[in-house]
């Protein structure tokens, strides 16, 4: 049991660690020479990442001339390694941990934030009787050390009048904040409101509340399409495509989220059921814009909106220094419409 229970990630750093980016050709349905691209996501295929495989499915990179794979992540902070490296094309990604990376020396660039309004979220069962952010006093939260959103959880609390030493937090892993939240042993886990709550909910039988960051005066960019600088210059053209398919799939599944979760069928062993990948849509097409992007092409990004961001996160202490934004973003690859 131990040894299956290792059998999906060891494959996953196999396949981290001898993948490459795309490169090379293919031919397209209609006998057109496509781009293979490759696309490493934050995490295993869950809901969030949907409008990339009703893309697929539907044609539409392939009307961009792209032959697109999606390949599985391990966390944002190993996808953006990835991409920095050359192992995979482009990378979908938090924007919190693009900004360490670059702060790292990391030669990567955003070419656009598509969820906007950060799903980050304190997450509970709702007989927890925690209405407020102010009820967390005294109690236990699981989460992740080191992760941008334990580091930007003393902020939630400062902006809510409470101090960091009013909330005990427990550190595990993603699986064990899970599991912990339901055996009753934190009282709540810090996580993306699109991701455990709907899959902690259907494991327990119990339903799921939130203080969602963005609700409680802390708002930030989230995940995002990202590529290594040097593909900016050497690949501008297939760039622009990319992001510009990525835009149009992202309307489209927005616009037929049923579809858009079907296409997920068989992305990966771990792919939640149809229910949960169906709330964990839903949730995430609230995230694509805030006031200054709204009617906009999702991935249109807005300056004020990422010095925001930035600062943010170099009050956390996540960054060092708070460069300008186009140290992290290259706006010329913004998709029309």
């Amino acid at each position: 049991m131990r040894f299956r229970a290792l059998v999906p990630a060891m494959a996953l750093l196999l396949a981290a660690g001898c993948g490459g980016g795309g490169g090379g050709k293919s031919t397209g349905s209609g006998g057109q020479q496509l781009d293979k691209v490759t696309l490493t996501l934050n995490w295993y295929p869950y809901g969030e990442h949907a409008p990339f495989y009703y893309g697929k499915s539907k044609g539409i990179y392939e009307k961009h001339g792209i032959d697109l794979a999606i390949q599985a992540g391990q966390g944002s902070q190993k996808t953006i390694q990835a991409t920095a490296a050359g192992q995979t094309d482009f990378g979908w990604a938090d924007t919190p941990a693009l900004l360490a990376g670059v702060g790292q020396g990391m030669k990567v660039k955003s070419v656009g934030v598509f969820l906007q309004t950060t799903p980050s979220a304190v997450q509970f069962f709702s007989d927890k009787n925690i209405k407020a952010p102010a009820d967390l006093k005294g109690r236990t939260v699981a989460s992740t050390a080191g992760d941008a959103l334990s580091k930007t959880f003393p902020a939630f609390l400062k902006v809510n009048g409470l101090q960091a030493s009013d909330v005990k937090l427990q550190n595990l892993d993603a699986a064990g904040k899970m599991a912990a939240t339901i055996a009753g042993q934190t009282d709540a886990l810090l996580g993306f409101a699109t991701d455990q709550g709907p899959t902690i909910q259907e494991k327990a039988g119990k339903p799921v509340s939130y203080l969602k960051f963005a609700d409680y005066g802390l708002n930030f960019y989230a995940n995002g399409l990202l590529t290594a600088q040097k593909n900016l210059a050497d690949k501008k053209e297939l760039v622009t495509r990319m992001v510009a398919a990525t835009s149009e799939a992202w309307a489209a599944a927005q616009g037929d989220p049923q579809a858009a979760v079907d296409a997920m069928k068989g992305a990966s062993e771990q792919l939640p059921s149809p229910s949960v990948v169906k709330q964990q849509f839903d949730a995430t097409v609230k995230l694509l814009h805030t006031e200054a992007t709204q009617g906009k092409a999702p991935g249109v990004d807005d300056e004020g909106d990422w010095r925001r961001t930035i600062q943010v996160f170099a009050d956390a202490g996540v960054i060092d220094k708070a460069q300008e934004p186009s140290a992290y973003w290259d706006v010329s690859f913004a998709p029309k419409g």
